[in-house]
């Protein structure tokens, strides 16, 4: 709530608290995976649940209710990180803690009671776990970094260069990760070019690190480098492709990075309907009809993947990831090539 509050009284373009905490990126990673496997955990608890005689919605109600505290969690998180308050953060950091405790509780039970790790309940168990065990360790990480708490002085962090000058409105660099992913930031802009025509003035300015002058002196360094290790070799002369490769071989690999993963999701697609029309023959040949023994209520992961809903819900979310890695390489293969074409 207090984030949320110091929210209202923010004008749009002020954006100059904007200010990454360290791990940002790294917590919303873990957060989306938390909230994936959360999404097994229900399934295969409203699977199990569907496969008995009677109802026993403790199989999928926590799920659900997990699910709904990793969504507030982020949302909270993100109003801290734009206000730069962190303090607030250590209502997290308990909330990690008591989900990590309550969750090895469970693990340690499963194993006292010999469930096998082949059951699907039992790897989720253990992945959530690991889970929240490293965001945890982001908390720990974002308290020591900042000194906000246990600390005489904390540190003071000022917001980049780019974020106190209002004439930068290209944002990218500088949003939350979901927002990165999905160009929010730029509905303003859209918005007001629906409106009217838009102009340079409303464009802005673009960051630092994206302007031709920054790229050059990068390429320029990258190359000078060369010339120092090729000085004492009279044969040989400095390589502006290695010297190109030191200054922007990053980000070309984390486009190709993307693209593969795309690629590999690709495969998805045709697998997850082989297997719903695999499941729709099997249910009219009446061989998928028999009900789970109460007393044993686990569900393997086999037996999960063979339910044509859980199969669609699958489909649907990589044919989404998909399509975000793609556009997540065409879109730093873009900026990359601008930077190049511009430091040469």
């Amino acid at each position: 709530f207090p984030g949320w509050g110091s929210q209202s009284s923010k004008v749009q373009i002020h954006h100059n608290t904007w200010l990454h905490f360290p791990g940002h990126n790294l917590r919303w990673i873990l957060t989306f995976t938390l909230l994936f496997v959360h999404v097994c955990e229900i399934a295969e608890g409203i699977v199990s649940d569907t496969q008995m005689k009677s109802r026993h919605l403790h199989l999928f109600l926590p799920a659900i209710m997990g699910f709904v505290a990793a969504t507030v969690s982020i949302v909270y998180y993100h109003n801290i990180e734009t206000s730069n308050f962190p303090k607030l953060l250590l209502a997290l950091f308990l909330y990690w803690i008591m989900a990590f405790v309550t969750k090895t509780i469970k693990l340690v039970r499963y194993c006292q009671d010999g469930v096998p790790f082949s059951q699907l309940r039992f790897c989720i168990t253990g992945i959530m776990v690991i889970l929240y065990g490293l965001l945890m360790a982001v908390e720990i990480n974002v308290i020591r970094v900042r000194r906000y708490v246990f600390f005489m002085n904390p540190q003071k962090v000022k917001p980049p260069e780019d974020l106190q000058d209002l004439g930068v409105r290209f944002l990218q660099p500088f949003v939350n990760l979901l927002s990165k992913a999905t160009y929010w930031w730029m509905n303003t802009l859209i918005i007001s070019a629906h409106k009217k025509p838009v102009d340079l003035k409303a464009i802005g300015k673009l960051p630092i690190a994206m302007r031709a002058l920054t790229n050059y002196v990068c390429l320029k360094e990258a190359y000078e480098d060369q010339k120092k290790k090729v000085a004492d070799q009279p044969n040989r002369s400095p390589s502006i492709w290695l010297a190109m490769y030191s200054a922007f071989g990053r980000p070309i690999l984390l486009s190709s990075t993307f693209r593969y993963l795309a690629d590999l999701l690709g495969f998805a697609g045709p697998l997850c309907i082989s297997g719903i029309v695999q499941g729709f023959q099997n249910t009219t040949n009446n061989t998928n009809t028999t009900e789970k023994d109460p007393s044993n209520s686990y569900l393997s992961s086999e037996e999960f993947l063979r339910n044509v809903y859980v199969l669609a819900v699958l489909l649907f979310l990589a044919l989404i990831l998909q399509r975000t890695f793609l556009q997540a390489s065409y879109y730093v293969t873009t900026e990359t090539g601008i930077n190049l074409r511009g430091a040469l």
